[in-house]
């Protein structure tokens, strides 16, 4: 299958490549593809190296399957472009997620919406992904109500530039700063711009793509988001009213009988999830699992990730698994 990596030499791109590679997609020709001043830079793919082309060049090319990690601009622009060639798309930026002609994917929780008619398919928010692994099958069993969920979000999530920020400030240098405070030794409550209702769009991108991704617009979802001076994953703090009551040893059952969710949950031997621990996994892991005290048939976890695999390259290339497994690429 000849695959385009559309933004191939950022952080997600490169993380597409490694998943790409470990898990071993039929890729029998890699098309790397970057804007007009990466164009003729070399990406090592399985031991082969491939030039970077531009958007164009690579339409041109006729890829079986596009994974796009370029930015919203690049996606609005020339994901179009790719699909009237006949190539799925599968975009990572916050483009198309919302378009109610677009399918919004985690592939555990709705991957049976995909059809032979989608050609651009939206890659959800990192913080979104691991969130509703977790939910989809407690929401199966009980129906959920009400979320209430904090994040606590790795630099990764920024860039390049944050994770200079970061071990800039860590070392005392001065450099080039992605955000508007210092990241080491502090907590900074904004990610992605402030909206009129005063959330951020993160915050609205995580309540909006869960109803779209559970397809039930009566879960009930308010996020804070939050960036931390961490590498390597994200970390969320959920409390979920559910219309049922429930028993907890059931719930552990039904998380760790869903696919791609590990639960990590023994406090007597201190065993919680921490995002040094999800680093370089593509799975989401659930722990801290306790009933809230304070009102009846509520729940509260810990859920964390990597927010470059699972939150963003893996379960792009899951999708891509999916489409080719259902044999509509």
């Amino acid at each position: 299958m000849k695959v385009a990596v559309v933004g191939a030499t950022g952080l997600v791109g490169t993380e597409m490549l490694t998943v790409l590679a470990a898990r071993n997609f039929p890729v029998t020709e890699l098309i790397p593809v970057a804007s007009e001043r990466s164009k003729g830079k070399e990406i090592e793919f399985k031991g082969k190296k491939y030039k970077v082309v531009t958007p164009s060049e690579a339409i041109a090319l006729k890829p079986d399957v596009a994974l796009f990690s370029a930015g919203g601009d690049t996606s609005k622009e020339f994901a179009p472009k790719f699909a009237e060639a006949g190539i799925t798309v599968i975009d990572n930026s916050s483009a198309w997620r919302m378009d109610p002609t677009k399918k919004l994917v985690v592939p555990e929780v709705n991957g049976d919406v995909l059809s032979a008619d989608d050609k651009i398919i939206a890659n959800p928010n990192c913080s979104t992904i691991q969130m509703v692994v977790a939910l989809k099958p407690l929401h199966d069993k009980y129906k959920i109500k009400r979320v209430v969920v904090s994040t606590y979000q790795s630099v990764t999530g920024t860039g390049v530039k944050a994770v200079n920020q970061l071990m800039d400030e860590r070392a005392g240098k001065d450099g080039e700063k992605a955000y508007p405070y210092q990241i080491d030794l502090n907590v900074i409550p904004h990610i992605d711009v402030f909206q009129e209702n005063g959330y951020t769009k993160e915050e609205m991108k995580m309540i909006l793509e869960t109803n779209k991704i559970m397809r039930d617009d009566s879960i009930k979802v308010t996020a804070t988001t939050v960036r931390i001076p961490v590498m390597g994953g994200h970390s969320e703090s959920l409390n979920i009213e559910f219309e049922n009551d429930f028993d907890l040893n059931d719930v552990r059952a039904a998380l760790a009988a869903q696919s791609g969710c590990i639960v990590v949950d023994d406090p007597a031997s201190l065993q919680y999830p921490m995002p040094k621990d999800a680093h370089g996994r593509d799975e989401v892991f659930v722990g801290r699992i306790r009933r809230d005290e304070s009102q009846p048939n509520t729940l509260n976890m810990w859920v964390v990730a990597d927010n470059l695999r699972k939150g963003a390259a893996t379960n792009a290339v899951q999708v891509a698994e999916l489409l080719a497994e259902k044999g509509l690429i």
